[in-house]
C-alpha cells in the first residue's frame, strides 16, 4: 500500500483509474470538496477520518487528503510481448527503457517527460529499479496514471525483442553521437542508465547508436531526468 498526498497527483489518479483506492479526508476546503465530488463521479470510495490517522498513513506532509492505493500500474513480460506484437511501427512509436534508475524522484520526473512526449511504453527491470510509490507518483505530477509500464526480468532480452519488432535502439551515453546529428527516424527505443554507472555493458552492446547531449557547462553531466526530456524532445522532433 502507498499513499498519494498531492492534490494534482490525486486528481489525475482518480481521473485515470476509476474505482481504485480509498480517498481519506479529515477537513473540508474548496479544493478538497471538488476532489471528493470527482471521486464520487468515478466510483472511488471516500472516508472521513481523523488528522492523526492521515498523518499515520502519509506523515505530516499532507493537506487533509490522502489517496490510499495498492501497487498495480505495471504489466509483465507476457503483456510486453503482446504489446510489441500489436505495435504499429509505421506510426513511429517511442519506448523508454530505464536501466537501474533507482531514485524515485528521477524515475517520476522521467515518467512526466514520457507522458509529455507521448511515449508509448516504459520498460523497467524487476530488480534495481524504482517502483510505483507516492514519491514517484508525485514527482511524475500524475503522469504515472497514464503510462504503460512494463516490468521485465531481462532488459537485454527485451531489447532484442524490440529490435526484432522493427525498433531502432538509442542509448544515452556521454561518448555518443551528439543528439542533433543522430538519425531518430522511425520506431525508436531510448535507453537511459543510472547516474552512477550508466547503461549496463550488455544492454549498451544491443544499442544501434549511442547518443549524447552537447553541453558547455562546468559540471560533469546532466541529471538523468533532464537528459531524458531533452532526448525525448529531439526524437519526437525528428520523427515529425
Amino acid at each position: 500500500m502507498y499513499y498519494l498526498t498531492g492534490f494534482h497527483a490525486i486528481e489525475e489518479q482518480i481521473k485515470k483509474s476509476s474505482e481504485r483506492g480509498v480517498l481519506y479526508f479529515c477537513t473540508h476546503s474548496t479544493r478538497i470538496d471538488a476532489i471528493l465530488r470527482l471521486a464520487g463521479e468515478k466510483g472511488v470510495r471516500s472516508e472521513e477520518t481523523s488528522r492523526p490517522e492521515i498523518e499515520r498513513m502519509a506523515g505530516p506532509e499532507h493537506r487533509g487528503l490522502v489517496l490510499a492505493l495498492e501497487p498495480g500500474n505495471e504489466s509483465g513480460e507476457r503483456e510486453f510481448k503482446e504489446f510489441l506484437a500489436a505495435a504499429d511501427t509505421g506510426k513511429n512509436p517511442l519506448i523508454i527503457i530505464l536501466d537501474s534508475i533507482t531514485d524515485p524522484h528521477n524515475y517520476g520526473a522521467i515518467l512526466r517527460s514520457a507522458d509529455q512526449f507521448s511515449a508509448d511504453a516504459v520498460v523497467v527491470r524487476e530488480r534495481r529499479s524504482a517502483r510505483e510509490t507516492a514519491v514517484v507518483a508525485q514527482s511524475s505530477a500524475g503522469a504515472l496514471a497514464y503510462l504503460r509500464i512494463f516490468t521485465v526480468s531481462n532488459l537485454v532480452r527485451s531489447a532484442e525483442d524490440m529490435k526484432k519488432a522493427g525498433f531502432w535502439i538509442f542509448g544515452a551515453a556521454m561518448e555518443g553521437v551528439p543528439a542533433p546529428k543522430a538519425k531518430f527516424k522511425g520506431p525508436a527505443v531510448l535507453v537511459l542508465g543510472s547516474e552512477g554507472s550508466g547503461i549496463s555493458r550488455l544492454l549498451k552492446e544491443r544499442c544501434d547508436t549511442l547518443v549524447s547531449i552537447p553541453t558547455a557547462g562546468h559540471v560533469d553531466s546532466l541529471n538523468v531526468s533532464v537528459a531524458a526530456g531533452i532526448l525525448m524532445y529531439e526524437i519526437r522532433r525528428q520523427q515529425g
